[in-house]
């Protein structure tokens, strides 16, 4: 089932933690909340799971009120598994008694157990301690407890942070496809992007709060609705142009407005967003003259590192020509439809 939210608003004191929040989570579908820390992705799962009592607005699945100001049933009373960043896991109790745990008397017993582990990938493993596995089998073992009830909808806390990168990656992979298989309608705590990117159908950008946009992982690469959300995704950088007859002065040159994607907007000071991979390097000139700080070969493209006389940088991929060398003068210049320029935010008086 859907989950959906109308209109939260949360605070902590004088402090408020979420203003005005409104989306709907797919059914079946994996949805990220995506952000730093403090910009309210967890008070938001919270709320769902009914750690915290709904201040404003209301929470709904499937159609269905699940909780509002006056509405507020206990956790326990919830159609909601959760998955916290440790995993939670009970240690006086072995994983076979922890999956267990949420899954009423006459839930099926050991053999529903076995089938939870298997999907997991911890078949025999069910009679071992948590202290006894590795981090990533133990959120494999907080996944299966989570999900063995069938929870309508799924909320996890950051559930990959504790485990090491190496094996991050291929956990999460695991854990989307099972989470795919079973149809659930899954939440995702992260503030990695990367994570996002891989793991969610649509996500959900955060910021101090509010939403500053939602849609796929497509969606938010191609058309974000701000330089600074663009940003988050491919390593982009934002710098800061001002148009000039028919083109846009920046610190590290002066571009055409053909470089641009689409219309540039009507306004005299705008956000670019560039990326690495987006760009021509030329010879230099007196006005576009910039120093080569750096060069890092990573795996098939090169980056270079470009400085202007003033000490800002410029990052840049070289994947073909011939490659300047560290302390060369040079200049670059963005393709044409490379470039998402958007109109500066104004500043206070």
């Amino acid at each position: 089932m859907s989950l959906e939210f109308r209109h939260i608003a949360h605070a902590y004191g004088n402090t408020r933690a979420l203003k005005d929040i409104s989306f709907t989570a797919p059914q079946g579908e994996i949805t990220c909340l995506l952000g730093s820390s403090g910009c309210g992705k967890s008070t938001l799962l919270n709320l769902t799971a009914g750690l915290l009592p709904v201040q404003q607005g209301s929470v709904h699945i499937g159609g269905q009120l699940l909780a509002d100001e006056s509405h507020a049933p206990p956790p326990e009373k919830r159609p909601v598994g959760l998955v916290f960043q440790d995993g939670a896991l009970f240690p006086h109790m072995t994983i076979a008694q922890n999956v267990a745990f949420g899954l009423p008397k006459s839930g099926g017993g050991s053999h529903v157990i076995e089938e939870w582990l298997e999907l997991v990938g911890l078949a025999g493993l069910g009679e071992r301690y948590p202290h006894e596995l590795s981090g990533g089998q133990q959120q494999r073992a907080a996944l299966a407890r989570a999900m063995a009830p069938e929870p309508q909808v799924l909320l996890m806390d950051e559930p990959f942070a504790s485990v090491d990168i190496v094996l991050r990656k291929s956990l999460r992979r695991e854990c989307r496809a099972l989470l795919r298989q079973r149809g659930a309608t899954v939440i995702i705590v992260t503030h990695d992007p990367e994570e996002a990117l891989d793991i969610g159908d649509q996500i959900v950008v955060m910021d101090r709060g509010r939403i500053a946009q939602f849609g796929t992982p497509q969606e938010l690469y191609d058309t974000p609705s701000s330089a600074q959300v663009g940003a988050i995704f491919g390593g982009a950088q934002v710098i800061s142009g001002e148009r000039a007859g028919g083109g846009i002065v920046t610190a590290f040159g002066t571009w055409p407005l053909s470089a641009v994607v689409g219309d540039a907007p009507d306004s005299l000071k705008l956000e670019l967003l560039l990326r690495a991979d987006g760009f021509e390097v030329t010879s230099a000139d007196e006005e576009s003259a910039l120093v080569v700080r750096d060069i890092r070969r990573t795996g098939a493209n090169t980056q270079i590192v470009l400085a202007n006389d003033g000490g800002k940088e410029l990052t840049i991929e070289h994947a073909e020509g011939e490659m300047p060398v560290i302390g060369e003068q040079v200049a670059v210049k963005p393709r044409a439809a490379s470039v998402l320029a958007f109109a500066a935010a104004p500043t206070a008086d």
